[in-house]
This record gives C-alpha cells, sequence and structure tokens, in this order.
C-alpha cells in the first residue's frame, strides 16, 4: 500500500491545517496538498495527503472515508499515480470555419 491518499469531497471553506489537524488523528501527516483553481484562487473540492507510514494510512482511510468533516462526507482512498493528459489546449488549435469554403 502506498502512504498517499487522495480526499475528496472537501468542503471550500478547508484549510490545509484543517485538514492536517484532522487527519493527525490517524497518525503523523507528513504533508496536506490542497488543489487550488488557478482562475479562481479557491479550492477545488479536493487533495492530498501524505501519513508517515503505510498502516497510518490504512488507519485513516478506516477512520475517514465517508465520514463527515466540516459538514461533507469525504472520500478518503489510496492516491493513484497522475496519468499523463494530451495537451490539446481547449482544442482552440481546430480553427473556427465559419466562413464559405467552396470559394476560392
Amino acid at each position: 500500500m502506498e502512504n498517499k491518499l487522495y480526499v475528496g469531497n472537501l468542503p471550500y471553506a478547508a484549510s490545509e491545517e484543517d485538514i492536517k489537524t484532522h487527519f493527525s488523528k490517524a497518525g503523523t501527516v507528513t504533508s496536506v496538498a490542497l488543489i487550488i483553481d488557478r482562475a479562481s484562487g479557491r479550492a477545488k473540492g479536493f487533495g492530498f495527503v501524505e501519513m508517515s507510514t503505510d498502516e497510518e494510512a490504512q488507519k485513516a482511510i478506516n477512520m475517514f472515508n465517508g465520514q463527515d468533516f466540516m459538514g461533507r462526507n469525504i472520500t478518503v482512498n489510496v492516491a493513484r499515480p497522475r496519468e499523463e493528459r494530451p495537451r490539446n489546449f481547449g482544442d482552440r488549435n481546430r480553427g473556427g470555419g465559419g466562413g464559405r469554403r467552396d470559394r476560392f
């Protein structure tokens, strides 16, 4: 097992310190990364918590998955490696068309 956890359905008002305090009930938290939207600067509602051992990570999953945290039932499970996604830049490079193409 891994000791890095995905934490989803977090309240937008939760801070990294709130999350660290909550997860420290299961053991030693080595890091917390709350994912922030670049455009708005607000939390996206999920993040990652790294526990010091695999056993503490499993304990955190058992204790907190599906449980209430600041008014929301959070999801806690082992974080999967980040998948590479193709960079298509929002399909901006496909052209707009719009004009008639039968005239030269």
